[in-house]
């Protein structure tokens, strides 16, 4: 049995974490097939956007400590450095500037370094039975996987300091109200949701796409005047392209029903 399956239909990758007897926690075997599988997905130009859940009931419930956390006590500086670039599964720190976007459909539980991948995708949607956690804080250490940096950028200090100081979960109806996910469906709708949201993309320009996702990420943490440089420059050079007078000249025609793109999705 895969730790993760993968396969791709109409543009989109599913990605499947696939260690249910382990609440899809990664071990080193996970961890490398994840890098290998964000890697083809990034390289792979039949598909353009991804789907990441689980198998049962949990999203992921974090690195397995049985295999990572042995490591750590007593670790030098250098063995510490020596795994920086690593991240957990790739997505959460290594591979994370992939430019194609990535939805994370969080069918159950998200704990510790399933919480942290769940923050590293552009688009969370959640099961009205997912639950996030960050309970590292009960066993003496904190996030290290670019949790702490995305659930500020993503809900402000405020919940960062209640999520990661009490060490408490919540609900998905909290991680909704609190901005960590954009919307809560009912559980056997959650990957149809996710689809649409997909196909949603899809229909877009995807030079377009990829340029806003870039944005985004280069304007966190920056000033007001280095934001708006940002946005200007990645913004209009995009509309510089050859194909958009094209582009512009259907939509004033009214012969492009108000959407571009060589691969249109009905929905």
């Amino acid at each position: 049995m895969a730790v993760a399956e993968y396969s791709t239909r109409d543009r989109i990758a599913f990605v499947r974490l696939n260690r249910p007897e382990a609440k899809n926690a990664i071990n080193p075997e996970l961890h490398a097939r994840l890098w290998q599988i964000w890697q083809d997905f990034d390289a792979d130009d039949s598909v353009d956007v991804a789907i990441l859940t689980g198998t049962g009931d949990a999203f992921c419930a974090g690195a397995d400590l049985k295999h990572y956390m042995t490591r750590w006590p007593g670790a030098t500086p250098q063995q510490v450095r020596s795994v920086v670039k690593d991240g957990l599964g790739g997505l959460t720190r290594g591979l994370h500037r992939t430019s194609k976007p990535i939805i994370a459909a969080v069918n159950g539980w998200a704990l510790a370094g399933g919480f942290e991948t769940a923050l590293a995708c552009d688009i969370r949607i959640a099961s009205e039975n997912a639950r996030f956690g960050s309970f590292e804080g009960r066993r003496g250490f904190h996030h290290g996987d670019g949790g702490i940096p995305r659930l500020v950028n993503s809900a402000g200090v405020g919940v960062a300091m209640q999520m990661l100081l009490t060490a408490e979960p919540i609900t998905a109806e909290t991680a909704l109200q609190w901005n960590l996910v954009t919307e809560v469906v009912p559980h056997d709708k959650l990957m149809e949701r996710a689809e649409l949201i997909a196909r949603q993309i899809l229909r877009n320009d995807q030079t377009a796409v990829r340029s806003a996702k870039e944005t985004i990420l280069d304007m966190i943490g920056r000033g007001l005047d280095d934001q708006l440089r940002i946005e200007a420059l990645n913004g209009y050079s995009v509309a510089s392209r050859d194909e958009v007078p094209e582009r512009l000249q259907s939509f004033y025609d009214k012969t492009d029903r108000g959407r571009y793109g060589s691969h249109a999705t009905a929905l």
